[in-house]
C-alpha cells in the first residue's frame, strides 16, 4: 500500500505494453503479432480452489474465487501492481492531471486506447466496449455488483475507436482504483439479450491472456492461453482450475503432485511446517489484503443489540484461536483494513478476552439465563447459526471452539455450515445468515474507500446495491464514507477513515479476528508468480507463469 495519490501516477511498470514486435514463424512467413515476442504456449498447470468459481460476468454479484476467471479471461483498463502503483492494460497510458488524462478538479476524463487488441472471438475491441461497460453498471436493471463510481459517469462521448471522454457528476477519489478491478466486457454478446441472462454469462470472451475453453460443474474450468493476446502472451497453453472442496484433500493433492498451485484457500496453517519441506515445491506465506471475521447480520433480532456484539467479542479467545488452530501464521487486527495500508488505524481499543466481563454486559442489558441456561430477553433466546463453507477443516475447529466458549457464557451458537455455492450465493449476499466465518478483502486496490460494504444504500436484502451484507445503518457512518470518497487528498482521507475505522470497531457489525498471511503452494519448477495484495485472487498475471 502506498501514500502516492493516484492522479501522481503516471509511469508504466515493467508490465507495461511493449508494442508491436515482429517475428518469423516457422510455416507462417513473417507476421505482425500484437504481444512481445514469446515461444510458442506449451504445457499445462493444474490450479487448486476449494471454493467453486460459478459467476463468470465480472459484474454480477460474485465472490472472491471468481475473480480467478476474470483475470485470466478479461483485462481491465489499469492493473494496480503489487507496490500499488498503476499500469495500463487496455490505455497507452494511466489517465493523470499532468498528461491531460483527468481535469484538475477530477470531474473530466479522457482516455486512449491500445490499438490491435481484440475479443477472443476475433472482433476487434473498441471505445464502444468500455462505454457499455460503464453504463451496463448504471442499468437499473443489471443485478450489477457494484455500481458506486460508475453512476457518477454522465456523458460518455465515443470520439473514435480508440478515443473516449466522459464527465462525472462530482470527483470521486476511488475511481481510479474502481477502473482498475472494473473489467471491460465486450457490447456485442449482449446486443439484443437481457444482461443478466446472456449466453456470455456462461461462456465469457474476453480481451485476456486466457480464452475460456470448458467448464465441468463441480470439478473444474479449462482455459487455454490466446495466441493473439495484446500483452504478453501467455507460456502456459492450458490452465485446469479445479475445485477441491476438502483443505486437507486440496493440499494432499499438491504434495502428490496432482495439483501444481494451491490458490484459494491456501495451504491451512496445520500443513505449513511440512509443506515447507517437501522437495520440489516452493512454499510461502505472504501477507494477504483479506481479514479473517465473524461477520454478524445485525438485521437479526437477537444480534442487532450492540451489547451482545461486544458479549461475544468478549468471549473470543483470539489468541488461542491464532496459535492453537492457524499456528501463529496470521498477525492480529482490531480493523479491517490492511496494516500495510497507509490509512490503517493502529490506535483502535486492543481486543481482550474476558468472558466473565462478557456475561456481566449481558446481565445490564437484560439477557438473562433461562432454566436451561441460555440467555433470554423479552422471549427471545440468545441462539443464532454460524455459517461457512463446508469442508473449511481449520474454520470448523474454530466453530466448535467457539460454541463452547460462548455456551459457558449462556451463548447458544449451532453450526450450519454450506457448500461454497450456496453458503456465498443469496445465503451471504440477501443477509440470510446469522453470523458467518468469512475473509473479506474489504478495499478496492490500495484505496481505503469502503462504501459497497458499509454504506446504508449498499444492502442487498434491502433492496440497495453493493456488498453490506451486515446491514449496518448508520447515518453518520454514511457520511464519513461519503466525505472519504470525495476527498482527494491522501493526507486529508487518512483522518475520515481513521474513524470510520472507531465506528466499525464499536458498533462490531463483523468481530475482527486476524490479517492473514496466506500460505502459497506451487511446483517449484514453475516460476513467474508475484504476489499483490491489491487484488483478491493472485491470478492477476497468470500470462508471466512459466514453467523451466
Amino acid at each position: 500500500m502506498t501514500k502516492t495519490a493516484f492522479s501522481s501516477l503516471s509511469h508504466p511498470s515493467r508490465r507495461g505494453f511493449l508494442g508491436m514486435t515482429l517475428m518469423t514463424t516457422a510455416g507462417l512467413g513473417l507476421s505482425t503479432l500484437p504481444g512481445p515476442a514469446r515461444a510458442q504456449a506449451s504445457g499445462q498447470v493444474i490450479v487448486g480452489v476449494s471454493q467453486e468459481p460459478t459467476i463468470f460476468n465480472p459484474h454480477l454479484l460474485h465472490i472472491e474465487v471468481d475473480d480467478g476467471i476474470h483475470w485470466a479471461v478479461f483485462d481491465p483498463l489499469l492493473v494496480v501492481e503489487p507496490d500499488g502503483t498503476l499500469a495500463p492494460r487496455l490505455v497507452t497510458e494511466v489517465p493523470t492531471v499532468e498528461n491531460g488524462g483527468v481535469s484538475a478538479d477530477g470531474t473530466e476524463w479522457k482516455i486512449t486506447l491500445k490499438e490491435g487488441v481484440t475479443w477472443h472471438d476475433g472482433t476487434p475491441f473498441t471505445a464502444e466496449d468500455v462505454k457499455f461497460t460503464i453504463e451496463l453498471q448504471q442499468n437499473p436493471d443489471f443485478r450489477a455488483a457494484r455500481r458506486d463510481g460508475h453512476e457518477l459517469v454522465e456523458e460518455i462521448t465515443v470520439i473514435s475507436d480508440t478515443e473516449l471522454s466522459w464527465k462525472m457528476t462530482s470527483a470521486f477519489a476511488p475511481y481510479m482504483a474502481i477502473l482498475a478491478s472494473t473489467f471491460i466486457v465486450p457490447k456485442h454478446a449482449f446486443d439484443g439479450v437481457d444482461p443478466n441472462e446472456a449466453p456470455f454469462n456462461q461462456a465469457p470472451i474476453g480481451t485476456g491472456p486466457f480464452v475460456w475453453d470448458s467448464r465441468t460443474p463441480g470439478d473444474n474450468i479449462q482455459l487455454v492461453a490466446y495466441p493473439d493476446y495484446h500483452g504478453t502472451r501467455a507460456s502456459i497453453a492450458r490452465v485446469v482450475i479445479k475445485y477441491v472442496p476438502d483443505l486437507t484433500v486440496l493440499y494432499t493433492q499438491f504434495k502428490t503432485g496432482d495439483i501444481d498451485v494451491i490458490a484459494l484457500q491456501g495451504i491451512s496453517a496445520d500443513h505449513y511446517a511440512e509443506a515447507s519441506a517437501l522437495p520440489g515445491k516452493t512454499v510461502l506465506a505472504v501477507p494477504a489484503g483479506s481479514v479473517e471475521t465473524l461477520a454478524i447480520n445485525t438485521g437479526n433480532p437477537v444480534l442487532s443489540d450492540q451489547a451482545v456484539r461486544q458479549a461475544l467479542y468478549l468471549g473470543v479467545d483470539k489468541d488461542t484461536i491464532i496459535e492453537a488452530l492457524y499456528y501463529g501464521l496470521p498477525t492480529p487486527t482490531e480493523s479491517y483494513m490492511p496494516q500495510q495500508s497507509f490509512y490503517y488505524n493502529p490506535d483502535l481499543p486492543k481486543h481482550v478476552y474476558d468472558p466473565d466481563a462478557g456475561k456481566a454486559l449481558l446481565d445490564a442489558a437484560g439477557w438473562l439465563p433461562g432454566d436451561d441456561g441460555i440467555r433470554v430477553k423479552d422471549g427471545k433466546r440468545l441462539s443464532f447459526t454460524c455459517s461457512t463453507t463446508s469442508g473449511n477443516h481449520v474454520r470448523e475447529q474454530m466453530q466448535q471452539f467457539l460454541q463452547q466458549g460462548w455456551k459457558d457464557m449462556g451463548i447458544e451458537m449451532e453450526i450450519g455450515n454450506l457448500p461454497p455455492a450456496v453458503m456465498w450465493g443469496d445465503h451471504w449476499m440477501q443477509s440470510q445468515y446469522d453470523m458467518a466465518v468469512v475473509g473479506i478483502i474489504f478495499l478496492t486496490g490500495p484505496d481505503p474507500d469502503t462504501l459497497t460494504f458499509m454504506h446504508s444504500q449498499a444492502i442487498n436484502a434491502q433492496g440497495g446495491e453493493g456488498q453490506n451484507t451486515f446491514q449496518i445503518a448508520l447515518p453518520e457512518l454514511d457520511a464519513l464514507l461519503e466525505k472519504g470518497a470525495t476527498t482527494v487528498s491522501p493526507d486529508a482521507r487518512k483522518p475520515i477513515y481513521a474513524q470510520v475505522q472507531t465506528i466499525i470497531r464499536d458498533q462490531l457489525p463483523f468481530l475482527p479476528l486476524f490479517q492473514r498471511n496466506e500460505v502459497r503452494g506451487h511446483q517449484a519448477n514453475l516460476e513467474g508468480f508475484t504476489p499483490n495484495v491489491n487484488v483478491r485472487m493472485n491470478f492477476w498475471n497468470m500470462q508471466d507463469w512459466r514453467w523451466v
